[in-house]
């Protein structure tokens, strides 16, 4: 029966929690296991491992083969390079206390650049706190200059209300004329546009006088002769000019002239 160490994957989604388990390579990832020889947590950094290296060590032994990330992960711990130094023992290269010996060694150096990484990510932290603090703090100043400025401006808003009325009854003055200027300049265009009309009923008035006036030509011409109602033909002329509302009353004068031709043209027949 082949043997694999391999992951198996717990947790929930996004944030993976896996078991290292010795498991039969036919079963399922997430299956059934024979033996589990430690935790692996990538959602920290560093990353936690915890593994029991003497476990691991003996199935290695018995021939089981690990996956590419267990292996990593048992090199990361120590249990490959115990492995191998247990078969140099085997071979007589060297005794089991020299190979405690190298290995504690190795532990030793492993434990040492793990607490300088950690030591890093701890400076880093603290000077990631410190800006912090230090840009709160001058958020703060801010805060308390801007409070601190606002007692000056209201009371330079209290001295300004004096330059403000002034500057108030400045413009009421100047509205004022300019009301005044133009109130003078439309009586100015009143009493003009007044004379223009008065002259305009005056020029129309004076045609209707003489109007009124030739109108008794019209009737001598009942008593002149023909002769003489053709020579006063430019009265009729004159009528023309006239307004078409004052033709209209006029018509009937030419009609009487007519009948008269007619009958003045009727006696002389008779004769």
């Amino acid at each position: 029966m082949p043997v694999r160490i391999r992951l198996q994957r717990h947790g929930k989604k996004g944030k993976p929690f896996y078991w290292i388990v010795a498991a039969d390579s036919r079963s399922k990832r997430d299956g059934r296991y024979l033996e589990k020889l430690g935790i692996y947590n990538p959602n920290t950094n560093p990353a936690t491992v915890e593994l029991d290296i003497d476990g691991a060590v003996k199935w290695l032994q018995n021939g089981a083969q690990p996956s590419d990330t267990a292996r990593t992960l048992l090199s990361y711990k120590g249990a490959m390079i115990k492995h191998h130094l247990n078969g140099g023992v085997r071979k007589g290269a060297f005794t089991q206390d020299e190979a405690d010996k190298k290995f504690t060694a190795w532990l030793e150096q492993k434990q040492a650049k793990i607490q300088t990484k950690i030591d890093s990510l701890d400076k880093d932290k603290a000077k990631d706190l410190a800006m912090r603090l230090e840009s709160e703090k001058a958020v703060n100043q801010k805060r308390i200059a801007d409070l601190l400025a606002k007692p000056e401006v209201q009371e330079n808003e209290g001295e300004g209300p004096e330059s403000g009325e002034v500057e108030t009854t400045e413009m009421v003055n100047e509205e004022a004329s300019a009301v005044d200027d133009t109130a003078t300049e439309e009586a100015s265009n009143e009493t003009s546009t007044t004379e223009e009309v008065t002259e305009e009923l005056v020029a129309t008035e004076q045609p209707s006088e003489e109007t009124i006036k030739e109108e008794p030509a019209t009737e001598t011409i009942e008593e002149a002769p023909p002769a003489e109602t053709i020579e006063e033909e430019p009265a009729t002329e004159t009528i023309e000019e006239v307004p078409a509302a004052e033709t209209i009353e006029e018509e009937p004068a030419t009609d009487e002239a007519t009948s008269t031709e007619k009958s003045t043209e009727e006696e002389e027949n008779k004769k």
